[in-house]
This record gives structure tokens, sequence and C-alpha cells, in this order.
């Protein structure tokens, strides 16, 4: 059996693909542009697993070949930009890469008999619920505060209704706030998978590259939120665990018997402060030294996102093996340390 899984030189994309790897005989066709993918990502999948796993350097709305060339079962679509800030900068970018070129990935699926979809989506199609009301469960009615929710969102839709008119059985998965490098990394050489972004905007990269040294400070933006300590909660979710939803998701899809789409949420249904993960930082690395900037709330920004994850417990046989704010600090932490060893 033959998958295509977008956007996999990615930070999640590829930790999936490892996952399916591992627990899978499947192969694994990725579709990659690199523009903010990685070739190393891919270098380290293909030395561990060989012909299993091969690269297009191609653009997602130009992939047709693939389809032409293989029989695809199933796509697991991540191939998205995702920063929410850049999205409110600059929505066109957002709505073009996001939304167009998933139409025309749609349309590929359609036109050679794909079965079955998995998509990348996001808790920022929830926007700003109320903070009363957590953990949000997948019924809360969406409304995105921001164009990268508004444009997951569209997606959400398109597939749902693409999906109904052309027989495509789908999970659409809905991410919280991942974090975290692979649990299989031994750091032995040079080789190993963890969050590699040109320009980092995660709150636990962030905070960690301040504990390493690589940056003098941080912000944290807004302070007078209506939390515990005024500063934005989120539901940490290590990538492992990520990944292994997917899985379950492949499983769930393979099993089918007749028409299938679900939304399952992702998350661990536990939230922590900005404050609270920096602590946590400090911590882990023993370093208290890095700076920290109250700034501004950001546009876009959510006060409180936690996830109800019954739904996907209850489904499928995941079960999150690091759900631990400080395991995934850890690993991320020894991430960038392994990142910096590279570097000198």
């Amino acid at each position: 059996m033959k998958i295509l899984f977008t956007g996999a030189c990615g930070y999640i994309g590829s930790h999936c693909a490892l996952q399916f790897l591992t627990h899978t005989d499947i192969e694994i066709i990725i579709v990659d542009n690199l523009i903010t993918g990685f070739l190393k990502n891919y270098e380290y999948l293909k030395q561990s697993f060989g012909d299993r796993v091969r690269l297009v350097r191609e653009d997602l709305a130009n992939c047709e070949e693939v389809f032409k060339q293989h029989k695809i079962d199933t796509v697991l679509h991540f191939g998205a930009f995702i920063s929410v800030a850049e999205s409110v900068e600059n929505p066109i970018l957002y709505y073009t890469n996001n939304t167009t070129k998933t139409l025309k990935l749609l349309s590929y699926c359609v036109k050679y008999k794909v079965k079955n979809f998995i998509f990348s989506s996001t808790a920022a199609v929830y926007g700003e619920p109320n903070p009363d009301k957590m953990p949000i469960p997948e019924s809360y009615l969406p409304n995105p505060i921001n164009p990268y929710g508004s444009s997951k969102l569209m997606i959400e839709t398109m597939l749902q209704d693409i999906a109904e008119s052309d027989k495509i059985n789908y999970v659409i998965l809905r991410y919280f706030n991942v974090a975290g490098a692979s649990m299989q990394n031994d750091y032995t050489h040079e080789h190993a998978l963890g969050q590699r972004v040109k320009n980092a905007t995660h709150l636990i990269k962030i905070a960690c590259e301040c504990a390493c040294g690589k940056r003098e400070g941080m912000s944290i933006f807004g302070t007078n939120y209506h939390t515990k300590d005024g500063t934005c909660i989120r539901d940490y979710i290590h990538v492992d665990d990520l990944a292994m939803a997917h899985i379950e998701a492949f499983h769930l899809l393979q099993e089918a018997i007749g028409p299938f789409g679900e939304i399952f949420n992702v998350g661990y249904g536990m939230g922590f402060s900005v404050r609270e993960v920096i602590e946590c930082v400090k911590d882990v690395s023993k370093n208290c030294n890095f700076k920290i900037y109250n700034s501004g709330r950001r546009v876009g920004d959510s006060a409180v996102l936690i996830a109800d994850n019954s739904k996907l417990l209850k489904y499928t046989k995941w079960e999150p093996l690091f759900n631990d704010l400080r395991t995934i600090v850890e690993s991320a932490y020894r991430w960038e340390l392994f990142l910096m060893a590279q570097e000198r």
C-alpha cells in the first residue's frame, strides 16, 4: 500500500512519517517543495527506511504526476503555513497556500479515486471560546479570529463537501500546541528529528533557544488575559503522541465499512500558561538568566485553548505516552542542544 504525505519534510509531517514507517509496512511518498521543510528530515527517514520512503520535490498544486504514477490509497495532508501572526499580516498568502492549494490537491484525489484523506487542522478554528467552557469539544461552533484558523476551517468545509459528493472517507485532526522532539533520537549521529524552523514562533522552542543561549531573551505577548497569571493558556502535546493519533486515524479509515468522516481534537486536556512553560524551561535547563520582556497582546491570539480529547480516546486506541509538560520540555531542550552542537 502507498500513501501520500504532503509537507512531510516539515516538523509534524516528518515525525508522523517516522511513526508510520516504524509501526506499519506501508510505503510513503512525500510531496514537499521545501519552502518551510528541511531536506535533513527526509534524509533521516531515507537513511532509516530506504526504499519505503521517497521524496518528490514539488509544489502541492503541481503534484498530479504523483497520482498518475502511483495508486495512492490515503493522503495525509500536512503542507501549510502555520504562523498566526504572519497570517494576520499577509492573509492572501495563507488563503493561497493553505486553502487554494488544498482545493487543487482534493481535485487530484477525486480524479484518481483516493479512498481516504487525513487532514492536519488546528485548534485555531475555535477562535476565542469562553475560558469557562474549557476543555473545548469538537461540537463547539468554530469561529476563527485569524486568517490561519480561517484558512484551515475553509479546508475542513471543502473536504467535508467533496468527501460526501465523491465518496472519500476522511478524518480531520484538530491539533492543539505541538512541541518536543522525537523520543527515538539517540543523538549519536548527525540525523535526528525535532523542530527545525527558519523563524521560530512556538513558545517552547523559543524558550529553549533562550535557555541554550541562542537568544538573549523573549517576549510574553499579553499579560492581562483573564487567566490565573494573566498570560495565555495552551494545551501542549508531544509531537510523538500527535503522530500516533494519525496512525489511529489511519486505522479507523482502513477499518471503515461504508462512508466515514470524523473530527477529533488532539491534545491532552490540560493547559499551562506562558509563564508556567517558561518556568519549566528554566528548571529543566538550570538557566534562569535569560531576559523576559512583557509585551502587548498579539492580534489573533486566544486567551485559553484546551482540548476535550474524550472523543479520540473513546473511538480509537490512542494512549498518550508523554503527557507531561516537563517531558515535553526536556525533549525540546535536548533537541536544541543537539542543533547547537551541529552548528559548531
